[in-house]
């Protein structure tokens, strides 16, 4: 048998809750964003994350040896 503060809290837990909706407006952007610009941007996240990554997983075993 259940111990009622037990069962008081799982009931609390499992009731759905309503989330409340956010008023948002959307506007056309100020200025056209090219092709070019967008794909120098990507890579310049792509450079920024995965060179970090890449050098630490191609160093991997010099970070492993004790010295």
């Amino acid at each position: 048998m259940p111990l009622p503060a037990v069962s008081g809290l799982f009931r609390n837990a499992l009731r759905s809750r309503a989330v409340p909706v956010a008023n948002l407006m959307t506007k056309p952007a100020k200025e056209n964003i090219t092709a070019a610009e967008q794909a120098i941007a990507m890579g310049a996240f792509f450079v920024a994350i995965l060179v970090p990554s890449g050098w630490i997983l191609a160093h991997l075993e010099d970070y492993k040896k004790k010295e």
